[in-house]
């Protein structure tokens, strides 16, 4: 058999060629850049990674070319940052250079630009800027925001008692409470946890962040083209994320319908406001298409990421009941079990303060950080990183760093305790990430998870179900974003 006179053979020769040309082409025009595992024709790095998690042979990469190298994710090429220094340096000391955010095509293939999460240039300060007075003039980081948590606490706590101590998974519960937070910024109006809508929309987040982190979600971010045209969960994913989006469009419409410029209810009717004062202005950022994007972009992340947090947190303490034991007796000296938690008490809970943020160094929810990208070459430790070459600045690599924590990879609250017992500050502690791009929603975030876990180990005690020995705390995907597996657990009456 001739095998030069196959086509097929031919095909992958001459693309080899063209691959390994291009290759030295780039190598050339940036002799500097840092060094990495080298990478096969088309598929770049892939027999180096690990789709499953992706976590693990980075480190590994790490260990062999220091903490800045280069690997190809597919044919595009990525410059991972491993070690807090290194991260620092780049998301606050030269956090204006890297500003701008890299692509990663499952997040890019529905955000088409537009909004505030993957938007880069004029369009994100004008989103950003707008939002934060937005949301801080309906109340996130007041008193009132506060109050709002509190009402939904109640809500909340009610239905875990009806549960009566029987296992369960809280899963939904937590993210239907969450979602009422963010949606009565946002939309002025709070779901019931047994509404169909919201269990639906709920169901399509929670499917469509497993399946982007899984290993179909990390084959897309590799062959986006190729995957395309191929069936599979991330297809489902893409369906599930077009559902969303139409039902923030719908809500959009309907503020439109209803808008009173005398009196905004929420962030949408404050944005069409905007979008009139702006109608004569051709350069606007402020477009119907950018209202939808943003409101799903704040919904999304602020539904989900803190009811995930939620959840790990009460995992991590079913398998540490001396750790619960000791927040119980906090919560019993500070506030008792008559009154509620307010924020108030949260200086006067060392003990509960560091559990809180060991909780989330432990779970490492966005472990290779929001990918950035730089607006100019930069030069960092020695090497040149190209303009436009996208960044993963890996934020597990400051929460794990043992210069940082005594026992990185063990949950242990003494990490955020002195010698005497109060809470102590580390600069690694970045779950947020850091810098000008720092998450949005922080301080909603860590608001609602001292309140819920307050108000719940107030009036419950943990348990394991019957016949389980132990909860795997593993993540049951790693990707962009490490997902928690699904467990049941009993919250026992005090």
């Amino acid at each position: 058999m001739d095998l030069l006179g196959s086509p097929t053979l031919l095909l992958v020769l001459c693309l080899s060629c063209l691959f390994f040309v291009a290759m030295r082409r780039k190598r050339a025009k940036h002799k500097n850049l840092p060094p990495g595992p080298t990478p096969l024709p088309l598929i770049g790095n892939l027999l180096h990674l690990n789709t499953k998690n992706i976590m693990e042979p980075l480190k590994k990469m790490c260990e062999k070319y220091g903490p800045v190298f280069t690997v190809y994710f597919g044919p595009e090429r990525v410059v991972v940052l491993h070690s807090y220094e290194t991260v620092k340096k780049v998301l606050v000391e030269h956090g204006d250079e890297f500003m701008n955010r890299g692509t990663l095509p499952i997040i890019d293939k529905n955000n088409k630009g537009l909004g505030m999460l993957m938007s880069n240039g004029e369009r994100w300060v004008q989103l950003r800027r707008f939002s934060l007075t937005t949301l801080r003039d309906f109340g996130m980081g007041k008193k009132s925001i506060e109050e709002r948590i509190q009402e939904e606490v109640k809500h909340l706590v009610k239905e875990l008692w009806a549960k009566k101590g029987q296992p369960f998974n809280p899963a939904f519960l937590f993210s239907s409470a969450t979602c009422n937070v963010i949606s009565h910024i946002l939309l002025g109006e709070r779901f019931d946890y047994q509404d169909e809508q919201l269990l639906q929309i709920l169901h399509w987040i929670t499917e469509s962040i497993r399946i982007e982190n899984s290993t179909a979600g990390q084959l897309y971010n590799l062959f986006p083209r190729i995957m395309d045209y191929l069936p599979g969960p991330h297809q489902t994913c893409f369906k599930n994320l077009i559902r969303i989006h139409a039902f923030v469009g719908q809500k959009v419409k309907d503020h439109e319908e209803t808008l009173d410029a005398n009196d905004p209810r929420d962030y949408i009717d404050c944005f069409l406001l905007k979008m009139v004062q702006e109608k004569h202005n051709p350069k606007t950022e402020f477009t119907r298409e950018n209202l939808i994007m943003t409101v799903y972009d704040i919904f999304f992340a602020g539904t989900e990421t803190t009811s995930t947090t939620l959840r790990y947190f009460f995992m991590v303490l079913t398998e540490h009941p001396a750790v619960e034991a000791k927040i119980h007796e906090e919560i019993d000296r500070v506030i008792g079990r008559e009154r509620p938690p307010v924020m108030k008490d949260r200086p006067q809970m060392p003990y509960t303060e560091a559990v809180l943020h060991e909780a989330q160094r432990f779970l490492d929810l966005a472990p290779l950080g929001l990918i950035r990208m730089p607006r100019q070459d930069v030069e960092i430790e020695g090497f040149t990183i190209p303009q436009g070459t996208t960044i993963f600045p890996m934020l597990t690599s400051a929460l794990h760093d043992p210069k940082q924590f005594k026992n990185p990879h063990l949950f242990d609250p003494k990490h955020f305790l002195d010698e005497k017992g109060n809470f102590k500050k580390n600069g690694a502690d970045i779950p947020f990430s850091a810098g000008k791009r720092n998450c949005l929603g922080e301080g909603l975030a860590r608001m609602e998870l001292f309140l819920y876990l307050t108000s719940i180990l107030q009036n419950f005690r943990l348990k394991r179900p019957p016949g389980v020995t132990k909860i795997d705390l593993t993540p049951d995907v790693s990707g962009i974003m490490n997902v928690p597996r699904q467990v049941q657990i009993c919250f026992c009456p005090r």
